[in-house]
């Protein structure tokens, strides 16, 4: 959902991408495991941040990439709640699709120089352009501070760890 009068600021404070072995044979399938967490961190009149974390692994164990940060939401009250709503239909919370839009790209680009296959920019959102995920669930924990946690997980496979290589980027 595009709610238009809410301004949405992604920070990503670390970056961490691991290739963990080499793909076998290219016509191989790499599936991705994905589980996040989002946190609200602080709120007040027009402003909301929250946390979050991004683990994007593949199965067989080729790569990973771990992306935290933190998004800042400003504009009315009621449209911010919006944005902090699961979409019914995909179990995930709208602002999460702004926040994944910004990881992607950060993970992508660190998959070239690993060398490594990049998660598909669509991940989250299979409905959309079919990509085959397993189930999605989400956990919201009702407290002062909310927390929502998502899981893709796609049909287990082998895992061979061949080779290693790691980069990492931290910004505070």
């Amino acid at each position: 959902m595009y709610i238009p009068n809410v301004s949405v600021k992604v920070d990503i404070t670390s970056l961490v991408g691991v290739r963990l072995g080499v793909r076998g044979g290219g016509a191989e399938t790499v599936n991705f495991d994905v589980k996040a967490k989002l946190e609200e961190k602080e709120r007040k009149s027009q402003f909301v941040v929250v946390g979050f974390n991004l683990l994007v692994a593949t199965k067989p164990s080729v790569v990973k990439f771990e992306v935290e940060g933190t998004a800042t939401l400003t504009g009315k009250d009621a449209e911010i709640s919006k944005m902090l709503e699961v979409d019914p239909e995909i179990k995930v919370p709208y602002v999460f699709q702004r926040v994944y839009q910004f990881a992607f790209t950060a993970m992508y680009l660190v998959s070239t120089v690993l060398n490594a296959p990049p998660p598909p920019q669509n991940l989250l959102f299979p409905q959309k352009e079919g990509v085959p995920v397993g189930e999605i669930s989400v956990d919201v924990e009702a407290a002062p501070k909310e927390t929502v946690s998502v899981q893709a997980a796609p049909p287990p496979s082998e895992e061979s760890s061949e080779e290693k290589s790691e980069v990492s980027v931290s910004n505070q």
